[in-house]
């Protein structure tokens, strides 16, 4: 393995693969160090993590640093968190919200970086679209299911729902989410990060 994480962070920056599918033109968007610790796997950049390069830099991104109970600086530290969604530019919308993440981006450059994070501990399966990717056959019929048998992927993955505005009614619907869920996510990354309880 001689290139370098951040050469090859430059090279998927440079991805070109799916070009003529992307109505703003490709901006892959991603961060990782050889250090972090903790990967969190969505599902593709929205038009405002398009506008600024940053990952998560929207009300989904709100909601899941609540979720973590980390402040911005901490959930942009690459060595704590890497950042790798599914799909890597922002794709468009469809009838029911932005397309689903293209198919080239998680089998071109997902195991290369992830050959490139030797210290990561726990991989955060945010949406359906990491969930079916990774965890394949041993995903439940449903993404609630599998959210709800969270402890069986443990410890090496963590099936999330999507923090999207969108998902509110789920959110509401299904409450075991915030009681279990969340303080069980929490804790596991303070403890890989080494944050106390307060």
């Amino acid at each position: 393995m001689s290139e370098t994480l951040e050469s090859l962070i430059q090279r998927v920056q440079q991805c070109r693969i799916c070009e003529k599918h992307l109505p703003l033109g490709p901006r892959p968007v991603l961060s990782a160090h050889p250090d972090s610790k903790v990967l969190i796997i969505g599902q593709a950049p929205g038009t405002r993590v398009h506008a600024t390069g940053i990952p998560w830099n929207d009300p989904s991104g709100d909601e899941l640093r609540r979720w973590l109970a980390v402040d911005r600086d901490t959930f942009y530290d690459p060595k704590i968190f890497g950042i790798i969604p599914m799909g890597f530019c922002y794709l468009g919308r469809g009838k029911g919200g932005d397309l689903p993440p293209r198919k080239e981006c998680a089998p071109a450059w997902h195991e290369p970086l992830r050959q490139h994070l030797p210290k990561l501990k726990l991989t955060l399966l945010i949406g359906s679209y990491a969930q079916a990717y990774y965890l394949g056959v041993q995903r439940k019929s449903t993404l609630t299911e599998t959210v709800l048998n969270f402890e069986s992927y443990l410890p090496q993955f963590l099936p999330l729902v999507h923090p999207s505005p969108r998902n509110r009614l789920w959110m509401r619907r299904n409450p075991w989410f915030e009681e279990t869920v969340v303080p069980r996510l929490r804790q596991l990354v303070w403890e890989l990060i080494g944050r106390k309880e307060e």
